[in-house]
């Protein structure tokens, strides 16, 4: 279990342990979540390029040039504003 103090400014340092295991960086955001037993989650939630690159790709979807997004958005646009 790894332990951190709380300053007189609020600022809590992350162990280096805990930093490690979710890969945190200087400038990394975190969101902390508060449940209903007064207890903190906090998850990183800035992402590299690196990291996330190439999860959307699929090899079985059919490749879309730009002029048929753009066909279909509009089509959806005038659906919502009619």
């Amino acid at each position: 279990m790894a332990l951190a103090t709380l300053t007189k400014k609020g600022q809590v340092t992350i162990p280096k342990a805990v930093r490690d295991s979710l890969i945190l960086h200087t400038g990394d955001k975190l969101e902390f979540v508060v449940t209903g037993s007064r207890e903190a989650l906090f998850r990183p939630v800035t992402k590299k390029v690196d990291d996330v690159f190439g999860r959307l790709h699929k090899p079985e979807r059919k490749t879309v040039s730009i002029e048929e997004m753009d066909t279909v958005i509009k089509q959806k646009m005038r659906a919502v504003f009619k």
